[in-house]
């Protein structure tokens, strides 16, 4: 009787198969798990204590954020701190921090902004990405935005142009007037700020070349 080939057994492929699946499975399980805390938000304390994670507390905005590159994973990734420095004027409790980026949120999507701008890799590339907006060198001290705006501080600048955007034309393609209120404004912008904290593996890829905003003179 001739030896049968492994290879048309089919005992060994459902027992492949059962083993290739159970594999995967728990791989599966694994990366849930790792997933799930690597997106969970930090606390305040984390940063007090310096503790770097990928998405840091709302009370982020109460820093300062710097975007540096890292040899070890080739990109650039966001440095929170250790500097502190005011909000729009005041530095922000947990409890007032969390509310107000719900707030910022609830307006990025009231006001539909993924209909064309990209959020951490979500939307439309009509407009700019705004996932890293907050480090862009246009609304840094001495910046065209400040400038033109006529603001002192990065998040007056940006509340202003968010209010009236039709005031000051920037690009081909003009931002509508929304209709957005101060408050709203105010909100939508730490809501930019910290995005532009959140670790994202060097995501959008090269902003951090662009002229000033980290190398550049």
């Amino acid at each position: 009787m001739a030896k049968k080939s492994v290879w048309t057994d089919n005992r060994f492929w459902r027992r492949s198969a059962t083993w290739v699946t159970g594999v995967a499975s728990v791989l599966l399980i694994w990366l849930t798990f790792d997933t799930m805390e690597q997106i969970s938000m930090g606390t305040d304390a984390d940063l007090k204590n310096g503790v770097t994670k990928r998405v840091p507390a709302p009370t982020v905005i109460n820093y300062k954020v710097d975007y540096v590159f890292d040899s070890k994973r080739g990109h650039e990734v966001p440095k929170i701190g250790p500097e502190k420095e005011k909000f729009f004027g005041k530095f922000w409790s947990e409890e007032e921090a969390a509310e107000l980026l719900h707030k910022g949120k609830l307006a990025s999507q009231a006001k539909n902004c993924m209909d064309c701008h990209t959020l951490l890799g979500n939307g439309a590339y009509y407009a700019p990405d705004l996932t890293k907006a907050w480090l862009d060198p246009a609304w840094q001290e001495n910046g065209p935005m400040q400038a033109m705006t006529g603001k002192s501080t990065k998040e007056e600048a940006m509340a202003e142009f968010l209010q009236h955007p039709d005031q000051y034309p920037t690009h081909e393609r003009m931002m509508p007037d929304l209709g957005i209120t101060k408050q709203e404004a105010v909100a939508l912008v730490a809501f930019l700020k910290h995005m532009a904290s959140i670790d994202t593996n060097g995501f959008p890829r090269n902003f951090g070349r662009m002229q000033g905003a980290v190398h550049g003179k």
